[in-house]
């Protein structure tokens, strides 16, 4: 699959339109002067969008191709699989996986690890299309037939994959679910 995303690199902007930013700054609650972290952020058309909000962004991926595309746009870009993040415990106010979760291969051990980089207080927000919806389900079924290995998971199933300390909240518009995790202060 990564030899998939290196191919459309070149054009993923042109063919998948970032469109949602006011609703995403809210969900993040951004501007906030701290660290983001966008895993699996592929070219970085996400993370440019939200530089101006927060202090320092960072995009994470496992495409070369796609994070050629990032650091085309002066973005910080890591090579990393999101199973295994390269960060230090507790390295991010503000961590975000759009569109992404469903090409993961280990997505529980994504969750944990998007978990464990995050800040007491801080917000982790993951998008995805939302899995109870026809269009998702023909999506699905399309990359599917197109051999991508894609795993697409119902919100309700992406939620409990976090540690039950963990505030997890959904919000869900048309065919889009947010799943908005929120880290407690550290416990004295």
């Amino acid at each position: 699959m990564n030899s998939h995303f290196n191919l459309i690199a070149p054009i993923y902007d042109h063919l998948i339109r970032f469109t949602r930013l006011e609703t995403l700054l809210r969900i993040l609650a951004l501007p906030h002067p701290g660290r983001l972290l966008d895993a699996g952020g592929g070219t970085g058309r996400v993370t440019k969008a939200l530089r101006p909000y927060v202090g320092d962004v960072i995009v994470a991926d496992v495409s070369r191709g796609m994070l050629a595309q990032a650091k085309r746009k002066q973005l910080t870009a890591v090579l990393a699989a999101s199973e295994h993040l390269p960060f230090p415990n507790q390295a991010f106010d503000r961590v975000l996986m759009v569109d992404a979760l469903h090409h993961v291969v280990h997505q529980e051990q994504t969750a944990l690890e998007l978990y464990r980089v995050l800040k007491p207080g801080g917000r982790l927000v993951i998008e995805e299309p939302d899995l109870n919806t026809l269009p998702v389900k023909a999506i699905a079924l399309l990359e599917k037939l197109m051999l991508m290995r894609s795993r697409f998971l119902p919100p309700e199933r992406v939620a409990r994959l976090f540690p039950c300390e963990a505030q997890v909240t959904l919000e869900r518009q048309e065919y889009i679910a947010w799943i908005i995790v929120e880290k407690g202060p550290p416990q004295s």
